[in-house]
């Protein structure tokens, strides 16, 4: 019987459903998928637990880019002073509002596990990879941890920069924003969580984009002629979701959230174009 570390060492011997047969029966493999899944529910709980004792810390964090002491408001204050160029109140208040009577100890749950499950993100990602690896050949095995890996990178710096940049600017524009001086601007807990989960999100998958690109151009689906073809069109795509992401006003601010999604759109082309140089 070949031996699972045998058949890695040797890509030749294709995938080690192959080489052992019917070693593991369906129900064994049912067996060994609830294992990994109680391992992300218990793992993913003990995170959210921790969250959720450290209530303050947690939520000083959430809740920073509403204030206008937030290092990335304090950052274009001191930008806007020296330029002179799109001036900006130094200051700002916006009163956040609870309107539930178990909204807040829900969302303090809600935001505890979220974070939970993003810092047991790594190993739930581990556990899915050593469960679907042995059904994959030894390069697909090095392409899909190279996936992975770099996947969730990136979806990291998406929402850090969603964090520190996008939406405390979103924030700031309409939470400052009045059609008459004589209305006055109290916005909803769940208005700000869900509004700052969305954003966050939605950037973490705009940048998996050069992932998706590597993985279609793997396919065969996608090429680098292609992108280039239809540049001109994603140049006003992308200058339409940056309008649609953060809705002020300011080109600054807008052309600012463009250029990170402009650059992930000719990193996709550059991989691409380094697959087909090299024939993969």
């Amino acid at each position: 019987m070949i031996g699972l570390e045998e058949v890695e060492r040797n890509p030749e011997n294709g995938n080690v459903q192959e080489q052992t047969g019917a070693m593991m029966s369906f129900w064994d493999h049912l067996d060994v998928l609830r294992s990994s899944l109680i391992r992300i529910v218990v793992v993913s709980l003990c995170f959210g637990i921790v969250a959720f004792c450290f209530k303050k810390m947690l939520f000083s964090i959430v809740l920073a880019p509403g204030r206008d002491s937030f290092v990335t408001y304090r950052l274009f204050d001191w930008i806007n002073g020296l330029s002179s160029l799109h001036p900006m109140p130094s200051s700002f208040n916006v009163e956040l509002i609870n309107t539930g009577l178990a909204e807040q100890f829900m969302i303090h749950v809600k935001t505890a596990f979220a974070f939970g499950f993003f810092c047991a993100a790594p190993y739930v990602l581990y556990l899915i990879f050593k469960f679907v690896s042995p059904a994959l050949y030894a390069n697909e095995r090095r392409y899909a941890f190279k996936a992975v890996g770099a996947g969730y990178l990136m979806f990291l710096i998406g929402v850090m920069l969603s964090y520190f940049l996008i939406f405390p600017l979103t924030f700031r524009f309409l939470g400052t924003y009045q059609v008459d001086e004589s209305v006055e601007n109290l916005i909803s807990l769940q208005s700000y969580m869900g509004t700052f989960w969305m954003l966050n999100l939605m950037m973490g998958f705009v940048f998996e984009i050069p992932i998706l690109c590597w993985l279609l151009g793997k396919m065969g689906i996608l090429s680098a002629s292609f992108l280039k073809k239809y540049r001109k069109y994603a140049v006003v795509i992308v200058l339409a979701l940056a309008a649609v992401i953060t809705p002020t006003s300011d080109v600054f601010t807008m052309l600012l959230v463009a250029f990170p999604i402009w650059c992930l759109y000719e990193a996709g082309i550059w991989i691409l174009k380094r697959q087909e140089r090299k024939g993969l």
